[in-house]
């Protein structure tokens, strides 16, 4: 049996989306799935290094690791109205280059706030690490994600959402904000490949379908930092049916993000999504 390391975040999106595998709900047939949970940046720095064969990445690392990796149609998060937050400390007013603190440099929501904001000082934090440092004074403002944008201090605020400053880049456009994808080494054999993104479309749709019952023995086994109203806020949001397997709006919303990139100078070329997808036409092509 083939053993093939997946990486993805403790997060509770990602952790619900890859958990039935874990707990045995999905037939892996020839192949083991070794996984580790990692925060997002450090697995968008692992990802340039080729570390690990499956992971999760920010979509707007995609175009950096292009060459080495397939990008997954499956375990996507997508902001739909909501998504990452620029907070502040209330009663302070942000000066054009206020230091601010973020998740990570290769992160969708730096992609975003360094368009929006390019005088800023960056200093990069863990995640969790980011609403103390706000509070501290340590930085004016942090950009909170994940499970933070549901729960920080009352003594901030909302300075900005970054789903506002998406929609102020994408004018008479309708597209959903790409945050989080699956990468796929494209070392790997084809056949293979297609067969665990096969396994992973079923794990996410599995979890999908059985939420309660998976929701909650994430909640007992506390393998989710959120309580159990939260949780159910939180998949709403980023681990729905929207993100077992991706559509035409969703790969529309990637490549657009992409040629910001591009046009802003983040990228050596824009590239469509749809171009660096595991070719499942190969199986059937192949046996016949």
């Amino acid at each position: 049996m083939k053993t093939l390391s997946v990486a993805h975040s403790p997060d509770a999106d990602d952790i619900f989306m890859y958990y039935a595998i874990k707990f045995g709900w999905v037939d892996t047939g020839n192949v083991c799935f070794d996984n580790i949970a990692l925060d997002i940046e450090t697995l968008n720095v692992e990802a340039l290094k080729t570390t690990y064969d499956i992971s999760a990445i920010s979509f707007a690392l995609y175009p950096k690791i292009r060459n080495d990796y397939a990008l997954l149609r499956t375990a996507v998060s997508f902001g739909e109205g909501y998504g990452p937050k620029l907070v502040k400390k209330k009663e302070s007013t942000l000066k054009r280059n206020f230091k601010v603190a973020l998740s990570g440099t290769h992160t969708t929501n730096a992609l975003l706030f360094k368009i929006a904001y390019p005088e800023a000082r960056i200093v990069y934090k863990n995640f969790l690490e980011i609403e103390h440092a706000v509070l501290s004074g340590e930085v004016d403002a942090g950009v909170l994600i994940h499970e933070s944008i549901l729960d920080f201090s009352d003594t901030l605020v909302v300075e900005r959402e970054l789903w506002d400053i998406w929609k102020e880049l994408t004018p008479n456009k309708e597209l959903p904000l790409p945050l989080g994808g699956m990468a796929l080494r494209r070392s790997m054999p084809l056949l293979q490949a297609i067969h665990c993104e096969k396994t992973l479309i079923k794990a996410v749709d599995v979890a999908h379908t059985h939420q309660q019952l998976l929701s909650k023995m994430l909640l007992e086994r506390n393998l989710v930092r959120v309580d159990d109203a939260t949780l159910k806020t939180y998949l709403g949001l980023y681990a729905n049916a929207h993100s077992i397997e991706m559509n035409d709006l969703q790969y529309e919303a990637i490549d657009t993000l992409f040629e910001l990139g591009y046009q802003h100078g983040f990228y050596d070329q824009s590239i469509k999504a749809k171009d660096y997808l595991i070719p499942h036409e190969y199986e059937a092509l192949r046996m016949r």
